[in-house]
């Protein structure tokens, strides 16, 4: 299992486009719940924080073991994440992968998680 928070930094001018997406995904759940499975995606949250006048983006995931490539994916709301993404995640910024110090999983939780 892979559990990670990743920091990335928006490119400038961007905001209102991740208010859109944000909304778009919030507001498309349904399709959104049917990428989850191929990526083996258990969890994933995403964040946002305003630092020194930039905005970021913070994804968590728990995530299972050889999941489908993001890239690799036909489903029309991965694509539409690929596109977000090249139009607004800044690659001149290096992410900032933060370190998992504990994790805690019931058992009855953890036996559907492989």
């Amino acid at each position: 299992m892979n559990i990670e928070l990743t920091r990335f930094r928006v490119k400038e001018g961007k905001s209102q486009k991740v208010d859109d997406w944000m909304k778009f995904l919030n507001d498309n759940q349904e399709a959104l719940l049917e990428t989850l499975e191929p990526e083996k995606m258990y969890i994933e949250n995403i964040f946002r924080e305003e630092l020194n006048g930039r905005d970021y983006l913070y994804w968590y995931s728990v995530q299972g073991e050889n999941p489908q490539e993001l890239a690799s994916s036909e489903h029309w709301l991965d694509k539409k994440h690929i596109e977000f993404w090249n139009e607004c995640i800044d690659e001149t910024y290096r992410p900032i992968d933060l370190k998992v110090e504990m994790t805690a999983i019931p058992e009855k939780i953890g036996k559907h998680m492989k």
